[in-house]
């Protein structure tokens, strides 16, 4: 867990790097944050937080259910490991634009009422209809989570995945000046952070694969087991 949960955080915020998500950040803080006749940076701010809770409850489930079929895969860990590096691999090339196919958007045309009261709900419909287009740092979740062997680590995992995702989300909404220039550099330069991204997930798909991140693991579980505590 030590170092999955910074992994799946990490995969959150190339998830908010993706050109299918960064461009359409305003569109839903405004949704979320309307309907009302002023809008302030305090409502906005709700609405977001309100919006990152709905997708979150989404992916928090989505952990928990691969983690929960991680324990009862426990017994081909190895062989589950390495074949979802492939898979981890292949949704990182498609990260950097290879495999056009993968990279399709299912978006539903269901739409809840704009404002707060809405916003869970348009959270948990950008969880699910945008599936797709997490693909390929969904599937190092999902590979994660399995690995875990608890619902519960899996359902950490999700969380983790949430803040990386949604902490941005907020953060811009609170009205930093600086947030949103990151934003404008980003989109700037998406190329760029796709490869990045891609490049993150096919070196830890590598590491599954080889059975280096296993090893990785079994080291820090040493570290961890003979690190004292101090009361």
């Amino acid at each position: 867990m030590l170092a999955a949960v910074p992994i799946a955080m990490l995969a959150g915020l190339i998830s908010f790097a993706s050109p299918c998500v960064l461009p359409l950040v305003p569109g839903y803080l405004g949704y979320v944050s309307s309907s009302a006749t002023a809008v302030t940076t305090r409502r906005t701010l709700a609405g977001a937080t309100l919006f990152v809770v709905g997708f979150g409850l989404v992916f928090i489930a989505y952990g928990a259910a691969f983690g929960a079929a991680g324990a009862w895969l426990v017994r081909w860990q190895d062989l589950v490991i390495r074949l979802l590096g492939v898979v981890v691999i292949i949704m990182g090339a498609a990260f950097i634009g290879l495999f056009r196919p993968l990279q399709q958007t299912v978006r539903t045309a269901w739409r809840p009422r704009p404002g707060l009261l809405g916003a869970p709900l348009l959270g948990a419909t950008f969880g699910l209809g945008w599936t797709p287009c997490f693909g390929p740092t969904l599937a190092t979740i999902t590979a994660l989570s399995l690995d875990s062997g608890t619902g519960l680590r899996g359902a950490a995992l999700g969380l983790a995945y949430c803040l990386g995702l949604g902490i941005p989300f907020i953060i811009i909404a609170a009205g930093f000046g600086w947030a949103s220039r990151t934003v404008k550099y980003l989109r700037n330069h998406i190329r760029a952070v796709n490869l990045l991204g891609g490049c993150i997930l096919i070196a830890t798909g590598i590491a599954m694969l080889t059975g280096m991140w296993s090893l990785i693991m079994t080291i820090l579980q040493g570290v961890v087991a003979n690190t004292p505590v101090v009361l």
